[in-house]
């Protein structure tokens, strides 16, 4: 498809706003508008098997699908591609029956371009694929130690074979057999990596899967241009209604910019031209207090806010020297006051880590069992004089690696350097590392002391520990360990990692989690610092948005108030005229802030009820 071709389809889908030729739509009708939003972390992949980042989930949701899902409301596991399934009175076989009539969305691979019908041999194909060695390697985790002949499968090496447990019936049935009962195997089968990709896929476009993606969701991939823009819009054969019988989505497009600054973020949104935005800058805190014009009274956006299970930490390559020794890593540890860091440097907006690496309020989880790391002072000096460097002499220099694009990262990591050299004496330098280099000098073993976050696939605490899980560290220091990155390998903390995924007591479960969490607590491969709250700024005319903990974002059911949808036509043409044109699109604005703010209620509370900041 020529630039000159996608253009011309990029200014009609925007300006247009998908109305069918004749038709005119009525207030009361749902469907209609473009819902624009702003990625300020990098994009790497909106392939499942390649997803690692939250923000690359944001998008690539709105294509692919999987068996089930998580509700975004409740994050209950719900139907999807699979509209039934049945699990056997071992516990161990699940069979799930596929909606019939589901399509995959029209591309060119297709005869004719007409998506073809879904089939339970592209489930087995998918999920072959996300045990290959080398293929599926940022998904795997997944199925590890779960369904039988994963393993097996994915230590050989093999390509294009069968995994035994992974089967199809008919063509629409699809049967996993476990190697032991999983309780949250379904909660497993809603992670990105488990979605549904049509083969024609990857045998076409298998070198550029940035720009061509074909799913079965909501939305297709209509524009995607790297460090640019990507736009999606309706998918006319999507299989799902709402209650009422009428066609999902609402949205007739989706527009993402890849712009990484965030105050230029927030300031566009301020002058109307996103939709929402996630997460602020430190500098950009104040914009909280003006939700409401204080001229006319009107309100400018919505706020919501709840705590994520999620979790920011500094990882160390015990590998290398100063860190391959544990009492440097506990004099560290030790030396940062995370209370400190949460109300000095983020304004009280997150939650310090209390008790080892698993957020705060996954049910079930014996919090207690992990004593959390103290503040220390003197412990830490004396550790690090133990180690022979007392007073901080003779410590190489160490440079902490961090990245710019999240919240207050740049401003925290300037406080613990600040505070490693007056508690231990030691010089730290803070390094900003480019975003296209930053995580493969971690999953390379090249950083030595830098800074991570994780936010949950899955509502548990396996989910986290599996970072320190030993057979998910690379051992071949020679190639990327991507999610155990600190390579942490400890045979306590594996064998009571292991053995949790063999109760069928979920008390029993939930205990070896917690003791292998101790076990990590205590070795130190990582430093947890705190917990973060999920906050999105939405404009007032956005309907039907879920905020969760996960960070979900579903698009299927949310709307646009007609009246402002109208309104926002004239305004998004002319920014699609400049972009479809090829010439750049400035997002300058002024944005209104002060670092000294701190929102009342955005501490350590539940989601907030105040009428003032719930979405509509």
């Amino acid at each position: 498809m020529s630039r000159a071709f996608i253009s011309v389809a990029f200014l009609a889908l925007l300006c247009g706003c998908g109305n069918a030729p004749g038709k005119v739509r009525t207030m009361a009708d749902p469907h209609g508008g473009v819902f624009n939003f702003n990625e300020t972390q990098p994009l790497t992949s909106i392939f499942p098997l390649g997803i690692t980042r939250i923000s690359e989930q944001r998008v690539a949701s709105q294509i692919y699908e999987g068996l089930v899902r998580f509700n975004a409301n409740t994050l209950a596991v719900e139907p999807a591609l699979a509209e039934s399934w049945d699990v056997d009175p071992s516990g161990t076989v699940y069979t799930f029956k596929l909606r019939a009539g589901v399509h995959f969305q029209d591309d060119p691979v297709f005869p004719g371009g007409e998506g073809r019908e879904l089939t339970a041999e592209d489930v087995v194909h998918c999920f072959t694929s996300l045990c290959e060695k080398g293929n599926g390697d940022q998904a795997y985790w997944l199925f590890q130690e779960k369904v039988a002949g994963a393993d097996d499968y994915h230590d050989s090496g093999a390509k294009g074979g069968q995994v035994s447990g992974i089967t199809a019936p008919d063509k629409q049935t699809v049967k996993i057999t476990l190697t032991r009962p999983c309780p949250n195997f379904l909660q497993s089968l809603a992670g990105a990596g488990c979605w549904i990709w049509p083969k024609e896929l990857v045998d076409q476009y298998g070198g550029d899967l940035f720009r061509h993606a074909i799913g079965t969701g909501p939305f297709r991939l209509k524009v995607s241009r790297p460090e640019e823009v990507i736009v999606l819009e309706r998918n006319p054969s999507y299989w799902g209604r709402d209650t009422a019988g009428l066609a999902l989505p609402y949205l007739d497009a989706v527009r993402i910019t890849l712009v990484q600054d965030k105050d230029e973020e927030i300031a566009q949104f301020l002058k109307g031209h996103l939709s929402m935005v996630t997460e602020l800058s430190l500098e950009g805190i104040g914009v909280l207090a003006d939700s409401v014009d204080v001229k006319t009274g009107k309100r400018r956006f919505n706020v919501a806010s709840t705590p994520a299970f999620a979790v920011q930490y500094y990882g160390f390559n015990a590998s290398k020297p100063p860190f391959n020794d544990i009492r440097v890593r506990k004099a560290f540890a030790f030396a940062l006051d995370r209370h400190m860091l949460v109300d000095s440097v983020l304004h009280g907006m997150a939650v310090a880590a209390g008790h080892g690496l698993v957020p705060p309020g996954l049910a079930g989880y014996p919090y207690s069992m992990v004593p959390g790391i103290p503040f220390n002072p003197d412990s830490a000096r004396l550790l690090l004089a133990q180690a022979g460097y007392p007073g901080g002499k003779g410590f190489p220099r160490i440079q902490l690696q961090v990245n710019n694009s999240g919240f207050g990262y740049r401003s925290v990591a300037s406080k613990v350097q600040e505070e490693l050299g007056r508690v231990l004496g030691v010089a730290i330098t803070v390094s900003a590392v480019a975003p296209k280099e930053y995580y493969q000098r971690i999953e390379r073993g090249e950083a030595l002391f830098w800074r991570e976050g994780w936010v949950a696939d899955l509502p548990d605490p396996e989910n986290f520990l599996a970072l320190l899980y030993g057979k998910n560290a690379e051992a071949d220091t020679s190639k990327p360990s991507t999610l155990n990155t600190t390579r942490y390998n400890d045979p306590r903390f594996d064998a009571l990692f292991a053995r949790s995924m063999t109760h069928k007591s979920e008390l029993d479960r939930m205990h070896d989690l917690a003791e292998a969490d101790k076990i990590a607590m205590q070795d130190v491969p990582l430093l947890p610092l705190y917990h973060e709250r999920y906050i999105v700024l939405l404009e007032p005319n956005v309907q039907g948005f879920a905020v969760n903990p996960m960070e979900l974002l579903d698009l299927r059911l949310v709307k646009l108030a007609r009246t402002a949808a109208q309104a926002r036509v004239a305004d998004t043409s002319s920014y699609a005229m400049r972009l479809a044109s090829g010439r750049n699109v400035s997002m300058r604005g002024k944005l209104r802030s002060d670092s000294n703010t701190k929102v009342a209620g955005l501490g350590n509370g539940p989601v907030r009820t105040s009428s003032a900041l719930m979405c509509p």
